[in-house]
């Protein structure tokens, strides 16, 4: 083996003049290392340069991440502060959308908005309420229809202030009207006349007594006109029962509330037959109005979950027909239409008119103007910065009513009705292009894209009264409908009884028709129920002298007029029963006890009570 070589001295490197001593203290000193140790450090420098390397590039790769995640971050925030700022719109609409309900005014006209909503072409300045100045006036209504009640004014003690002598009466009068009013209860004291035979043929009774007269109710004391004004200040009035008891009392008669609605359970049935014959009649138009609201109903049903049920309502030409059912769903549509093939019902946006129309294709739905014009109140209302968007929209629309009253008010046939027709045409091809457009653009606000796609949804409703010249814009004569049981369910709640709510459908359903037909609905129910009396407390068997689409033009004149205001006169029976026997009254064949009369200190009402009589009928008269 050969001996270990000693270290090879490294170079000697010279150091540079003036600088060697100064900046490399140690650079004339020589370092004599192995081999070994020499590649040890070259090892170690290498792996150093390595981990030095690995950790720059780590620390390149942690900084990347941090930046895309820092930037993914910066997204996250700038997004979710974005749906926080829209969330919050949202809810500021929602709010001044509440606002506007609760504490808004419920008309879409005002002040504010004159100048926005004006139609195209209305330039002049809208016309005050009332007496116009300079326009003729109509002169004070003299009342010729009313009875008269004369009243003498006579002046006591005329005499001469001079020399104390009477003056003396003239024929003539100054004359002078006051228009009173007059509201009382009385009693009706029936006298049933007894006879006895005066001749000598064989009879088993040969004392009889008059027949009884005819009763709504069997062994009732109310009158016709008592229950004839219960059913009108209660359903065409919307009085509740606590008020109409007090105003009842107010004039003398105690009515006890069980006995209103006993006496109303009685009555219902009466009126089963005119509904039925309200809704075959119903079924032969051809076009309706349908709208519908809650109606609350205190009452347990299988199945139904709290007490909202919902009043419909459907409007025809000749008859409009209420409907009571616990569902909102298009089963009362169907229901309600059965047997009929086609027609166009003119209605809100409700699905429910929608699941019918896709079951029963013959029908077509007529959507309303009116709704589709509040949804650009409502995003006014809801979001300032698109309001004046929105009031284009309103004008746009109110220039095709314009359009279309135009065309209402030319004939048919006349060469001015196709021009109105052609004009009212290309308005709403106008506006459909116009929508069309503005979807189109990327740049318009998410609310007035809602707007805007709705209207595109329901386009072939709301095109239907261009083709129909019949058919309205809108649905305000069903919304108008829905007043009076709106009325009533403020007033008395809903109904505690479904016999209740049935009859309330079918009186709303009644008044509702008698006024479509200017028939006077205290007239007609006076009619109705002594005519139910004569019949032994039973709907008549012919209907049809108290259905206004049967009745001759002089019977719609009768039923058209006011009731007198005087007491109503002692009903006499027909004697279409022979007069019936009384043994009991036979044996005494006295005459009818007269009836009392009353003291200076004793009140009508006092002297009715103590009379003795067996069956007095109460009636009430205003």
């Amino acid at each position: 083996m050969q001996a270990a070589q000693p270290p090879t001295s490294l170079p000697t490197q010279m150091p540079i003049h003036g600088t060697a001593n100064v900046l490399t203290p140690f650079a004339n000193e020589q370092v004599v290392l192995t081999r070994q140790e020499y590649i040890q450090l070259q090892s170690d420098l290498n792996r150093y340069k390595n981990l030095h390397e690995r950790a720059t590039k780590r620390e390149r790769w942690y900084k990347e991440r941090w930046r895309i995640l820092l930037n993914l971050a910066n997204q996250a925030r700038r997004k979710r502060e974005a749906d926080l700022i829209e969330q919050l719109k949202t809810r500021d609409a929602k709010i001044r959308d509440l606002q506007q309900r609760l504490f808004g005014k419920h008309s879409e006209k005002g002040k504010g908005n004159t100048e926005s909503l004006r139609s195209v072409g209305a330039s002049h300045t809208k016309r005050k309420k009332g007496h116009q100045h300079g326009a003729p006036n109509h002169g004070r209504t003299m009342h010729s229809e009313l009875p008269v009640v004369h009243e003498h004014c006579k002046q006591d003690n005329s005499v001469c202030p001079a020399c104390h002598k009477p003056w003396r009466e003239l024929c003539t009068t100054e004359d002078s009207s006051v228009i009173e009013i007059e509201v009382k209860a009385y009693v009706r004291r029936i006298h049933r006349h007894h006879y006895i035979q005066a001749c000598d043929c064989p009879n088993p009774h040969p004392i009889i007594c008059a027949p009884v007269p005819a009763k709504l109710i069997a062994k009732g004391k109310y009158g016709v006109s008592v229950w004839s004004t219960i059913l009108l200040d209660k359903y065409l009035g919307g009085t509740p029962t606590e008020r109409l008891l007090q105003k009842l009392a107010d004039i003398g008669l105690h009515i006890a509330p069980g006995t209103i609605g006993d006496g109303l359970k009685k009555i219902a049935p009466l009126f089963e037959p005119i509904d039925a014959a309200l809704l075959k009649q119903l079924r032969l138009q051809k076009h309706w109005h349908a709208d519908e609201t809650r109606w609350a109903m205190f009452v347990e049903m299988a199945g139904k979950i709290g007490h909202r049920w919902y009043l419909w309502v459907f409007h025809s030409a000749q008859v409009v027909h209420y409907v009571l059912d616990s569902s909102r769903a298009s089963l009362v549509v169907i229901g309600e239409f059965e047997g009929v093939v086609c027609g166009i019902i003119s209605c809100d946006r409700y699905s429910g008119y929608k699941g019918f129309a896709n079951q029963e294709p013959g029908f077509e739905l007529a959507f309303c103007w009116v709704h589709q014009r509040r949804d650009f109140f409502n995003l006014a209302n809801s979001y300032p910065e698109h309001r004046d968007w929105a009031f284009g929209w309103v004008q746009s629309i109110g220039h095709l009513y314009h359009l279309n009253d135009l065309r209402l008010q030319v004939s048919v046939d006349s060469p001015e009705r196709a021009q109105a027709q052609s004009n009212l045409e290309v308005a709403m091809q106008t506006m459909a292009d116009r929508r069309e457009l503005e979807l189109q653009n990327p740049k318009l606000a998410e609310p007035c894209q809602k707007v805007l796609q709705s209207m595109t949804r329901h386009w072939a409703g709301l095109s239907v009264f261009v083709r129909h010249s019949e058919v309205p814009m809108d649905n305000n004569t069903a919304e108008r409908d829905m007043r009076g049981p709106v009325v009533g369910r403020k007033n008395f709640f809903g109904s505690g009884a479904l016999w209740s709510g049935q009859l309330a459908a079918t009186l709303y359903s009644l008044f509702a028709t008698l006024k479509l037909h200017g028939i006077n609905a205290r007239t007609w129910m006076l009619a109705y129920l002594q005519a139910c009396a004569c019949n032994g407390g039973q709907a008549p068997k012919d209907l049809s002298s108290f259905l206004p689409w049967s009745m001759n033009e002089a019977h719609l004149q009768v039923m058209r007029a006011s009731v007198s205001m005087a007491p109503m006169e002692p009903i006499t029976p027909k004697s279409a029963a022979p007069p019936s026997p009384h043994p009991s009254r036979a044996r005494s064949g006295g005459p009818a006890p007269p009836e009392s009369q009353a003291t200076p200190g004793q009140t009508a009402n006092q002297t009715a009570t103590q009379a003795s009589t067996p069956t007095p009928d109460v009636d009430a008269r205003s």
